[in-house]
């Protein structure tokens, strides 16, 4: 079974700081503590890289969401306009290919609920 990320990096952090503070002149598997942490800093410098990352896309998506803001309204001021327009209105053809429901095809709303079954008028 696959070890998570953060597992690895937890467990890599708890080793380099075993190893700097109780044996730091002494080598295992053939290899220094400079050279352990120069084999294992891909490792470091990926999870920096994600995390830049993950923080221009959080600021992507803030932009985003800001400009949507200025879209959607000026999307309403474009279908106030068509409704508002003599040649157009909220019965055209223009204004059902925007998405809303023309005025003639409307339902009025009205229900009328049947009484339920042994239930008094």
């Amino acid at each position: 079974m696959p070890v998570a990320p953060k597992v690895i990096e937890e467990s890599t952090n708890r080793i380099l700081r075993a190893w700097e503070t109780l044996a730091a002149d002494q080598t295992f598997a053939g290899m220094s503590l400079e050279q352990f942490k120069e084999k294992v800093k891909p490792s470091f410098d990926a999870r920096a890289a994600i995390a830049s990352l993950e923080q221009e896309m959080t600021a992507a998506i803030n932009r985003r969401d800001e400009a949507d803001r200025e879209t959607q309204r000026l999307a309403g001021l474009v279908v106030n306009s068509v409704k508002g327009d003599l040649a157009f209105g909220e019965d055209s053809d223009l204004y059902e290919a925007m998405g809303y429901v023309r005025k003639s095809e409307r339902k009025t709303g009205l229900t009328r609920r049947k009484p339920a079954a042994g239930a008094q008028p």
